[in-house]
């Protein structure tokens, strides 16, 4: 008989132990400025110029574009000018709404692609958006070594610093390892990362013996689905999508505040069409009265004042992680 079929527990295993019960019937009553009932984050996935390309000698094309179709063992042009747009067009669409809406976002900024278009960098800086660390360049850590991990980390870091002028206290990787959460904390200026979708509330962790703030993410209301499959089939998906999980969120029962995350990246939602339903999702959620955009640091410091990590691990017993 095979016992595998019969096991109800997970094995030691390296990284992050899974925690299947959070916060359970009864999250933490956080209250976001202007009494708002939820914290709607908007982050900018900044990759391009990052990304894996044959003129970077990564000897393969990325493939996270329009078209589901490869070019193995040479230059695939229309892939990277599908990136390019995002850099020289969408970018700057997606700054002239948030610009008009008035709100801060968060970018999960690749350092390499910020270096590579220091303009962007320059203006998040001047609106006073949130760099998160998205890595050093755009590259998958779970195929990296400990110690390249960790060299990366220290490169996103002083590489964000020097074009923004202020070093990163978020972090979210391309697929982190087993080891990046214990790298980031090991690193020692992180408030926060966002390594997962498991929850619609920040809550902290033990990393060793050092709490440790994680703000979920999510791959749900993500402007990724326009490109891959089971996605959006048009700009109209992305709206109702969003405002079907604000309006849940707004009135879900209970009188616990949460907080939605919302994925973009500038070769997708910069295109006109795309963008157009984002800013209606914008417009529609300001004039709902109690919808508080906020960038994920803002995010991640109001839970902590207000949910400090001694009382927190001390009601949910978090285990290391």
């Amino acid at each position: 008989m095979d016992e595998q079929f019969f096991v109800n527990s997970d094995k030691p295993v390296a990284g992050p132990p899974r925690d299947l019960v959070g916060y359970g019937e009864h999250p933490p009553r956080i209250e976001w400025p202007g009494g708002a009932r939820v914290a709607v984050q908007i982050v900018v996935n900044y990759e391009e110029g990052s990304e894996k390309t044959f003129p970077m000698g990564d000897q393969t094309n990325d493939f996270l574009h329009e078209i589901p179709f490869a070019v193995e063992g040479q230059r695939d042009l229309a892939v990277e000018s599908t990136y390019e747009y995002g850099s020289r067009a969408g970018i700057w669409r997606l700054f002239r709404i948030f610009d008009n809406a008035g709100i801060p976002v968060t970018f999960f900024a690749a350092a390499v692609a910020l270096e590579r278009n220091p303009a962007v960098a320059q203006k998040l800086a001047r609106r006073g958006d949130e760099s998160a660390a998205h890595g050093y360049r755009w590259s998958n850590h779970f195929e990296m070594t400990r110690d390249e991990e960790r060299e990366a980390i220290r490169r996103a870091v002083e590489s964000i610093k020097a074009t923004t002028g202020t070093r990163p206290q978020g972090w979210y990787c391309r697929e982190m390892s087993t080891n990046t959460r214990e790298l980031v904390v090991e690193e020692g200026g992180f408030v926060y990362d966002s390594e997962c979708y498991n929850d619609d509330l920040p809550y902290w962790t033990m990393v060793g013996t050092q709490p440790h703030i994680v703000v979920p993410y999510t791959l749900v209301v993500n402007d990724a689905r326009f490109v891959l499959g089971t996605g959006y089939g048009s700009p109209e998906h992305f709206l109702e999508y969003a405002k079907a999980e604000l309006n849940q969120l707004r009135n879900d029962g209970d009188d616990v505040n949460r907080m939605m995350s919302i994925g973009l990246h500038s070769r997708f939602s910069g295109r006109p069409s795309r963008s157009e339903a984002l800013a209606r999702f914008i417009e529609y959620a300001q004039g709902l009265g109690d919808v508080w955009f906020a960038r994920r640091i803002d995010i991640a410091t109001t839970f902590a004042d207000q949910y400090p990590a001694e009382k927190a691990l001390a009601e949910t017993g978090a285990r290391s992680r």
